[in-house]
């Protein structure tokens, strides 16, 4: 990982005390991607995550971090922002921002229970009912109005070509009486924490949290939690459907628009994958790391759609 920043226990040490917390006992680096550095901080009364936001701004790692201290002040479950003593949601390190949160106690779990996943299906529904905040994004990072951004390194690949019939599709299901809310975008099982006792689920990580369709998340969780080899599946894309709709129902449009959102959270990530991986962090091993996202699109869509809502249940 040499995109992440090397901390001293000094450094770790220097950087807590602006948090008045004090007696380090250990650290370390935890797995991810380049454009954070996660330290599992361990001390003699608690466990935090300190992040040092290796491409973020000032600006951009304060939304967040005020997005964070936004959903504990309305009683969503996520990770916990740390205040520096002067009350400040940031700080700053080698001129880079820093945020602290609560460690969240629990592991990564592939395969969800259906319990777990109407829990998380009932959490979204939650997420979505909040007013959004007026700094949230108005387009995804990774949405349809970024995909001709393959012209500038694969213009005449095939994966273009796809991802732009692919692209028609969606928007052919695109209207403005879809709803928007603020979403997550980017619920895969690896942004999720299960409790040691398997009985609790949270979702974290909202780098991506976006003013969008709402049926985008939807699609998206489907993808990131109710598919495997075998492809989607309706059993645990019904139990999340049943959790979430405890608190919302489905508009019309939504219900119709579903399988085109759930292929375009499929589309989106491998659009992500491809420009990453062939593009901006030039990986060799995982250049064709875009093709797994792609496969579930092209799968989702084969299913006629009247099918597939019968399926669901919806």
């Amino acid at each position: 990982m040499s995109d992440n920043s090397d901390l001293t226990h000094k450094s770790v040490v220097d950087i807590l005390s602006t948090y008045g917390i004090q007696t380090i006992n250990s650290f370390r680096l935890l797995s991810g991607g380049s454009a954070n550095s996660n330290y599992l901080v361990k001390t003699s009364n608690k466990d935090y995550v300190l992040t040092i936001s290796e491409q973020k701004s000032s600006d951009e790692a304060s939304k967040l971090a005020s997005l964070l201290e936004y959903l504990e002040d309305n009683n969503f479950p996520t990770s916990k922002i740390v205040k520096t003593t002067e009350n400040e949601v940031i700080s700053s390190w080698n001129a880079k921002p820093i945020m602290v949160k609560e460690y969240l106690d629990g592991d990564i779990v592939d395969d969800l229970s259906l319990p777990l996943l109407t829990s998380l299906g009932e959490q979204l529904a939650s997420l979505h009912l909040l007013p959004a905040p007026d700094y949230l994004p108005k387009t995804l990072s990774y949405g349809v109005e970024k995909y001709d951004e393959i012209k500038v390194y694969a213009p005449e690949s095939d994966f273009f070509s796809w991802l732009k019939e692919t692209q028609a599709y969606i928007e052919s299901f695109i209207s403005e009486d879809l709803p928007y809310a603020m979403i997550h975008s980017d619920i895969f099982s690896d942004n999720i924490i299960v409790s040691k006792d398997g009985d609790t689920a949270t979702i974290m990580d909202f780098e991506e949290a976006t003013y969008y369709y709402r049926v985008f998340d939807l699609g998206m969780i489907m993808v990131g939690t109710c598919c495997g080899a075998a492809g989607l599946s309706f059993e645990k894309a019904k139990a999340l459907l049943t959790g979430y709709q405890k608190s919302i129902t489905l508009a019309d449009c939504e219900v119709k628009a579903l399988q085109a959102f759930t292929a375009y959270g499929a589309a989106a990530t491998a659009f992500w994958r491809h420009q990453n991986f062939n593009y901006l962090n030039v990986d060799e091993k995982m250049k064709d790391h875009y093709k797994a996202m792609q496969n579930i699109a092209v799968e989702v869509l084969k299913i006629p759609n009247d099918e597939f809502q019968e399926k669901l249940a919806i």
